[in-house]
């Protein structure tokens, strides 16, 4: 018998047949003792027994990982022998499904799992020696026994997996009493809520100059001239287009439909013969050459080359004017619709509701920053990273402010009801495998039956 003790191994609990959560409050005490007792067959499935000291060695596994078993110890090792059980039923459906492992999936975790164990001695000698008072035998010996091991927590992973895909697990019809019964038992451990907002913004672009404007627009003219004495769109579009997103592929934007750009562009877009190049069209994004490669109703695929005028900080100053206008603004009433329609930069695609409550800490850093503190009802103004090196202005108003805390049934009930469905799916096919195949229990070790003898 292998005795596995904290010092030496810490192996995954086999969660895959997990099938509810216990419960019990306590751990039960290990049955694992300094003078190691003759092992006994707890269980036979097929032709594979189950040891006593293979129950003696999960226990310990899994009070290791935490998890919280009976504290009753008969009926914390009717619990690990019936996952034990399980194990063995799934190990043996891999025959059925032809399902292998390979040593090369393998032997990373195993050569991890041996590392750690070995850097806790100083010595070889040492670690060899406790390997064998512990009943692993050699470093040999126990690579070996951490191979099939994890080859076998690995196949059946595959199996569950398989099975999964293959629909096999059917739901089970779960009622709200049960619902509530698993909440009430997970709810200690379950981790807390983060603390979430939801907000309305308006945002503010820096508007260049008229001076910077006709400068841009002065580019895209030469530029369109340039074409038109026979230089090559894309390879113009590489070498001045100021779209980064699509300036490497020659201007490329794929394929658009109506309403996927700005209107100044749709407008052209969808009445352009193909091949044929646009005349500068100017848009809040700045000044464009269009060509249309390839058109279908409602589509088009096209290129462009794009100028964007210059932004000083003259213009980012306006805008943080602009910005501390729609504040006093919004403060003194006037209707969020009104100020999205006069202030908002609509242009790039920014929302002005966001009223699906956010997790805060999932937020970007500048909206973390800025909300810190804040109450629902609070308006704030803050920069945002934007083009150039230069910022936009957000104007945020609080709509509302959740703490963090405790997860409610009502936030859980769905989860519940999935997982317990689920898993009373796997627990029904697990059962049905039990019947076709012979499962032997022996009452005087177990304690507790966990199934039934099928001659």
């Amino acid at each position: 018998m292998k005795r596995i003790l904290s010092l030496l191994v810490v192996l995954p609990a086999a969660s895959v047949l997990a099938t509810a959560p216990l419960a019990a409050q306590q751990p039960v005490t290990s049955p694992v003792s300094q003078s190691v007792p003759v092992d006994a067959i707890e269980a036979v499935v097929g032709d594979q027994p189950i040891m006593r000291s293979d129950v003696d060695e999960r226990i310990l596994q899994e009070q290791q990982s935490g998890r919280v078993l009976p504290e009753d110890t008969t009926a914390a090792r009717a619990v690990v022998l019936r996952d034990l059980i399980d194990e063995e039923l799934v190990t043996q459906k891999a025959k059925e499904l032809k399902i292998t492992v390979e040593d090369a999936d393998i032997a990373p975790q195993v050569d991890a799992q041996i590392k750690q164990v070995r850097a806790r001695f100083p010595t070889e000698t040492e670690y060899r020696n406790a390997l064998a008072q512990e009943g692993m035998g050699t470093p040999e010996e126990y690579r070996r026994y951490l191979m099939d091991t994890y080859r076998k927590q690995a196949t059946n992973q595959k199996v569950m997996d398989q099975l999964k895909q293959d629909n096999k697990f059917l739901p089970v019809s779960v009622s709200d009493s049960e619902v509530a019964a698993a909440f009430s038992r997970d709810s200690a451990s379950m981790p807390k809520r983060g603390a979430t907002v939801t907000f309305r913004q308006v945002i503010v672009a820096p508007v260049p100059s008229p001076a910077e404007k006709e400068v841009a627009r002065v580019k895209a003219e030469s530029l369109l001239a340039e074409i038109h004495r026979g230089g090559d769109f894309a390879t113009l579009a590489k070498r001045e287009s100021m779209d980064e997103t699509t300036k490497a592929n020659g201007g490329d934007m794929g394929w658009s439909r109506r309403g996927d750009n700005v209107p100044e562009l749709d407008r052209w877009l969808f009445q352009l013969p193909p091949d044929q190049v646009s005349p500068v069209i100017e848009s809040p994004l700045g000044y464009h050459l269009i060509v249309v490669e390839r058109s279908q109703p409602a589509e088009v695929k096209w290129r462009q080359i794009l100028i964007t005028p210059k932004i000083d900080s003259a213009d980012v100053a306006r805008a943080r004017v602009r910005a501390d206008s729609v504040v006093a603004l919004w403060k003194s009433g006037t209707p969020f619709d009104t100020l999205t329609k006069r202030y908002h930069d609509f242009a790039h695609h920014e929302e002005t509701a966001l009223l699906v409550p956010f997790v805060r800490d999932s937020l970007p850093p500048s909206y973390q920053q800025a909300l810190t503190g804040k109450a629902a009802g609070d308006i704030v103004v803050f920069p945002l990273p934007w083009t150039q090196n230069v910022p936009k202005f957000a104007v945020v108003r609080l709509e509302s402010v959740d703490e963090s805390g405790t997860r409610s049934l009502a936030e859980m009930r769905q989860y519940e009801r999935s997982t317990l469905s689920e898993a009373g799916g796997v627990r029904r096919y697990l059962d049905g495998l039990r019947k076709t195949t012979y499962v032997w229990v022996n009452p005087d070790l177990a304690g507790v039956r966990t199934g039934s003898t099928n001659p």
